[in-house]
């Protein structure tokens, strides 16, 4: 049957709509200016990276409406010796716990639940956990999102004798009912609330509790509900479509001269929730416009709400603990928000989040005050072992040694000398 012609007409006006709605997000990108604040940042960088033998990386920088600007470093694959450009696809790992809060947060503001709630409501399988802290109910969402639930930091607990000879072993759950199955063997550590403790569990379960409530995969829900209206169009999580696969960077552990390559392209299971954002640095300059803001973009409300934004930024407990060393997590002593870093530097309240996978380690970072961001990728962990570690799977890194992790440095430099020059438009 013919169309109509109001009808045709209704749907050119939706369609042009859509595609203003797209261009509203759509960001540009250049390299640095000759003798910009952040130019002179970008030659640190490169000798920062060649120091600690990075094989590939890449930095973005924005501030405000302006630019982004973006450089890279290296290789994204060091066989074939591709280089790295703005399409490379990286594995953000423990940086898709910002945006997991962020899901969380859309359903509290559309009146799916509370925060307060008791875990167990929405995921009854916690009540096999043992607690010697009284009522599993006392587990709040909140306290998810802090990582002050009193749960592990492991999620698949048991190593295997021989690491060479258990390929057979999955790096992660591949399923709800493996993790569902260890419950009975889980306890809390300590009174829920009481204290921070980093755990990649503890965000398993708000997957779980995002899947439920709203009926969607958690992979389906997020690219529904951010990543789509932010216009990340080449991002996604864990193996990559076949459209992007030829993007996709290698990553590898160092130790001393050795490098061991990690598995390429994998998938990270029921652990998605924590650990499974892939993409390239341009598309994460749209995340990272929308964590900046900008009033002139109705989407971003759409998203989340900036009061529910400045609410994840608001720390709640110091992440630091006597007597335990300092990581690019928790050096200089943070507070622990929603599922985001909240650190005070020179008057400026910073919030940020790093993440470490397979030899993938990366940081972005929010300047609140100033209305700038940083996104920082590499694709080569220095470990600071005298061997090289198993390349059965991904190696989960979430307690980086701050001895050979380069983010503290650049952070420091970026803290100090960087933002300051940048002020809020």
């Amino acid at each position: 049957m013919p169309v109509r012609l109001p009808l045709a007409k209704a749907l050119l006006l939706a369609l042009a709509s859509l595609l203003a709605a797209t261009c509203s997000v759509a960001q540009t990108i250049s390299y640095p200016a000759p003798n910009s604040p952040i130019e002179g940042f970008h030659r640190g960088f490169d000798s920062a990276l060649a120091r600690h033998g990075v094989v590939g990386g890449g930095f973005a920088f924005v501030h405000s409406g302006s630019q982004a600007q973006l450089f890279t470093y290296g290789e994204a694959r060091r066989d074939s010796h591709q280089a790295v450009d703005n399409e490379t696809a990286w594995n953000w790992a423990s940086i898709t716990k910002s945006m997991t809060a962020i899901a969380i947060l859309q359903l509290r503001d559309r009146g799916r639940l509370s925060l307060d709630d008791p875990a167990v409501r929405y995921v009854p399988e916690l009540a096999q956990v043992h607690s010697a802290f009284g009522p599993i109910e006392s587990i709040t969402i909140r306290n998810l999102l802090t990582h002050s639930a009193g749960f592990r930091n492991p999620t698949w607990p048991w190593d295997c004798d021989e690491a060479a000879n258990c390929d057979w072993q999955p790096f992660e759950p591949t399923k709800w009912s493996q993790v569902a199955a260890m419950l009975p063997y889980t306890h809390i550590a300590f009174k829920p609330g009481s204290r921070w403790s980093y755990s990649n569990l503890g965000y398993v379960f708000l997957g779980q509790i995002i899947e439920r409530l709203s009926g969607d995969d958690f992979e389906v829900y997020l690219d529904k509900n951010i990543l789509k209206p932010l216009g990340m169009t080449q991002s996604y999580f864990d193996c990559a479509p076949y459209f992007l696969e030829s993007h996709v960077a290698a990553s590898y552990l160092r130790a001393g001269d050795v490098l061991t390559p990690q598995p390429i392209n994998f998938d990270t299971g029921v652990t998605v929730s924590n650990s499974g954002l892939k993409a390239p640095i341009a598309d994460m300059v749209r995340y990272l416009r929308f964590l900046i803001g900008d009033p002139a973009l109705p989407i971003y409300e759409v998203v989340l709400k900036r009061s529910s934004l400045q609410e994840a930024w608001t720390g709640v407990l110091p992440v630091s603990q006597p007597g335990e060393p300092l990581t690019p997590y928790t050096a200089g002593s943070p507070q622990m928000g929603l599922g985001f870093f909240v650190l005070e530097s020179n008057g400026r309240r910073i919030v940020y989040h790093d993440g470490d996978q397979g030899g993938f380690s990366s940081e972005l970072l929010v300047d609140t005050t100033g209305h700038n961001g940083s996104l920082l990728m590499v694709n080569t962990t220095d470990t600071g072992g005298p061997k090289a570690s198993d390349a059965t799977h991904p190696q989960s890194n979430t307690e980086p040694d701050p001895g050979t992790d380069l983010r503290l440095a650049l952070r420091a430099v970026l803290l100090g000398q960087v933002l300051p020059r940048y002020t809020a438009h």
